[in-house]
Order: C-alpha cells, then structure tokens, then sequence
C-alpha cells in the first residue's frame, strides 16, 4: 500500500508497506524499505525484533534515550497485546504503550507526527500475513444469459 502524504512531520515518515517492508522517506530525501522498524522523531532504523512473546525494554532501548509520551507498537499482521512485563516496564518510566497491527501503525505514524507528538515506533514485519479476501460485491461473476 502506498501511502500519499505532504511532508508536515518532521523526521522520517512512512510512504508505504508490502511484502517486502516499510518504505520510509527521510527528511534528508533518502529512502529505504525495511522489513522491521525502528522509529523516532529523527532517525529510522532497519530493527531484528525477538519473537513477539519476549519482546521486552532492552529490544526497545533505541528508542527510550529520548523523551517521548508513548511508544507505538506495530504487532505484525495481528493485532496482539504486548507482554505484560514490557507494558509494566515502561509504564515505569512514564511511557505509554499503543499496540495496533504494523499496517494500522504505519498510517498513525505520520498522522502523530504531523501532530508533533514525542513518540516512537516500533514495527514487527508484516511477514506471515494473510492475504485479504475481497468484498463478496467486489468479486467479478460470470454472466449468465437470459433465455
């Protein structure tokens, strides 16, 4: 999906995503796809996340040297709810945790962005997910003829 957005964020802002990753454009007019993502308000960067289960503070540690409200999680193709320890650690350190599916992250995104928000990002690759079935009036039927 490609992503049609003016740039009023500063930092870099995601364009799109597809089997093959994120596509994130940098305010310095360089471009990369990355299959995971780290992001924050000036840098995006390439991210080997652990399995879901144990994602915990340390596989975060990019992105907790700055001051930010909250951390946005993209869970992958499903939404999923973070580990509780991780939620539990942050919430110590007064950082929010908004999880949501990678797709719907990478679209709030740049909307918090554009909004200056101080957050982060971290985004599980879209990898493993289920292709979508078409609406059932979006499937194309043969015509049969009257008689």
């Amino acid at each position: 999906m490609r992503m049609d957005r003016e740039r009023d964020a500063a930092g870099p802002l995601v364009r799109g995503f597809g089997p093959a990753g994120f596509k994130v454009d940098a305010p310095d007019g360089t471009m990369g796809v990355y299959p995971a993502l780290l992001l924050t308000a000036t840098r995006a960067d390439g991210w080997t996340p652990p399995p879901f289960e144990t994602l915990d503070e340390a596989a975060l540690a990019p992105l907790l040297g700055e001051s930010i409200e909250f951390v946005l999680l993209g869970t992958g193709a499903d939404l999923r709810r973070p580990p509780r320890a991780l939620v539990s650690a942050l919430e110590k350190r007064g950082i929010g945790i908004e999880a949501m599916d990678s797709r719907a992250a990478a679209r709030a995104w740049g909307v918090l962005r554009a909004e200056e928000r101080r957050i982060a990002a971290a985004l599980y690759p879209l990898e493993g997910e289920r292709p979508r079935r078409a609406h059932s009036s979006l499937i194309k039927r043969p015509s049969r003829a009257l008689k």
